[in-house]
C-alpha cells in the first residue's frame, strides 16, 4: 500500500490496521502530507527559504481510534526564537507506538491537541540567535518521544533534536531513533556477547528484528530468527539471510528435533529476545543456555509470558525492556548506529528500504 494511500486513509476515517501502517512512511522531498493537503484544498507548500509561517499536520484532539480522531489540518508556526530552530520534516515513519499514543494506551502521552508521530528526520532551515550546535542544512531527529513528526514543518527548541550526518539514507535517518536503538540496547545491556555467541529472537522480520539481525552480524554474533509460516516464506528467509541472519526457522521448528541438529552448528543462545509473548516466548526460553537472559520488549500475541516450572530452578534472567528516546543517552546510541552506516556495514542502508519492512502475520 502506497504512502499517500495510508495517510489518506487516516484522514478519510477509514480503518487503519496497526501492522500495515507500521511499515509505511510519510516521506519525500515534497511530502505526502503536502499532496494530501492539496487534494483537500488546503495547501501548505514547502520552501527552501526560512520564511515558512505555516504547515500541514496530522493532528488529534482526543484519544481514540486513529481512523476517527486524526485529522489533516493547517497550523500556524510561531516565530523562531533565540534558542529555537525551524525544521522542515523530510520523512516520518508510522510505528505501532504512534498508534498506541493516539489511542491513549502508550506509557508516554503528549498534551492534547497533539501532532502524531514519534520518529522522523528533518532539515534545519533557520536557527535562533543563541543556537550554537545547529545550523541551516543540518539533518536532525527527535531527542524524545511525542515530538509530533507527522507535519511538514515545526519550530522546535534546539534541545528537542539531535543532529545527524546528512549523507546517510533518508529512510535510515527517519527510523534511527526507536527500532535500531532498541535492538542495540538489548544486544548490549543484558549479556556480554562476543563474536561467535548466539542470540535467538521471535518477530525476526519486524523492524526491531531486522535491526537485531544486522547489528549482530556486524558484531560477529550468530542469530536464530523465528518467523511465522506464510506463503512467501522462502522469499522472507532469503531476505533476512541477505541482511546477515545466520538461521531462519518457523515457530513450529522450535518444538522439533531439528533444534538439536541446529545446536550442533552453533552454541545455545546466551540471549533471547521476545517480541511476541505466549507460547512463542516459552519456546525461546526452552532453548536458552543456563545463565542466559530472555528479554521481553513486546507482546504481539497479546498473551502472557509463561515460564515452565523446571526453568524456575535454573539461573535465568527475565527482564522487560522498554526503550524511549532519552536525551544525552539517546545521542550516544544514535551516533554509534550512524557510525555503523558510515563505516560500511550497510546496516542502515538495508534496514530502511521501505520494501524491506514486512509486517509480521501473528
Amino acid at each position: 500500500m502506497k504512502v499517500s494511500r495510508i495517510a489518506w486513509l487516516l484522514c478519510k476515517r477509514t480503518e487503519v490496521r496497526r501492522h500495515t501502517v507500521c511499515r509505511t512512511f510519510i516521506s519525500g522531498s515534497t511530502t505526502r502530507l503536502q499532496q494530501l493537503s492539496s487534494a483537500r484544498g488546503s495547501i501548505c507548500r514547502y520552501s527552501t527559504e526560512s520564511s515558512i509561517n505555516g504547515c500541514t499536520a496530522l493532528l488529534y484532539r482526543n484519544h481514540g481510534d486513529p481512523s476517527q480522531v486524526v485529522q489533516l489540518e493547517s497550523m500556524e508556526l510561531p516565530s523562531v526564537g533565540a534558542k529555537s530552530v525551524l525544521v522542515k520534516l523530510l520523512a516520518a515513519p508510522i510505528n505501532p507506538s504512534d498508534i498506541n499514543m493516539i489511542q491513549g494506551s502508550y506509557a508516554i502521552l503528549p498534551d492534547l491537541p497533539a501532532v502524531g508521530g514519534n520518529e522522523g528526520v528533518g532539515q534545519i532551515l533557520e536557527v535562533g540567535s543563541q543556537v550554537k550546535a545547529l545550523r541551516p542544512g543540518d539533518w536532525v531527529i527527535p531527542r524524545d518521544a511525542g515530538l509530533g513528526t507527522w507535519r511538514t514543518a515545526a519550530v522546535l527548541a534546539e534541545n528537542d533534536v539531535i543532529s545527524l550526518p546528512n549523507d546517510i539514507p533518508l529512510f535510515s535517518a527517519a527510523t534511527l531513533g526507536v527500532n535500531p536503538c532498541t535492538a542495540f540496547r538489548m544486544l548490549s545491556d543484558f549479556e556480554e556477547l562476543k563474536p561467535g555467541d548466539t542470540v535467538i529472537q521471535n518477530a525476526a522480520n519486524s523492524g526491531v528484528g531486522q535491526a537485531v539481525i544486522q547489528i549482530a552480524a556486524a558484531r560477529g554474533i550468530q542469530t536464530i530468527n523465528v518467523v511465522r509460516d506464510r506463503p512467501d516464506l522462502t522469499q522472507l528467509i532469503d531476505r533476512l539471510k541477505a541482511m546477515g541472519a545466520s538461521h531462519v526457522i518457523k515457530e513450529e521448528t522450535l518444538r522439533r528435533h531439528e533444534m538439536k541438529e541446529l545446536f550442533k552448528t552453533c552454541p545455545r543462545p546466551k540471549l533471547a529476545l521476545n517480541g511476541v509473548g505466549g507460547k512463542s516466548a516459552t519456546e525461546l526460553l526452552r532453548h536458552l543456555q543456563v545463565g542466559g537472559s530472555m528479554v521481553t520488549y513486546g507482546g504481539m500475541a497479546k498473551q502472557p509470558v509463561t515460564v515452565p516450572v523446571v526453568r524456575l530452578f535454573l539461573p535465568i534472567i527475565l527482564p522487560f525492556f522498554y526503550h524511549v528516546p532519552l536525551g544525552p543517552q539517546q545521542t550516544v546510541f544514535s551516533l554509534h548506529l550512524t557510525n555503523m552506516a558510515i563505516n560500511g556495514h550497510g546496516f542502515l542502508d538495508n534496514l530502511c528500504i521501505v520494501d524491506m519492512f514486512i509486517s509480521p502475520k501473528w
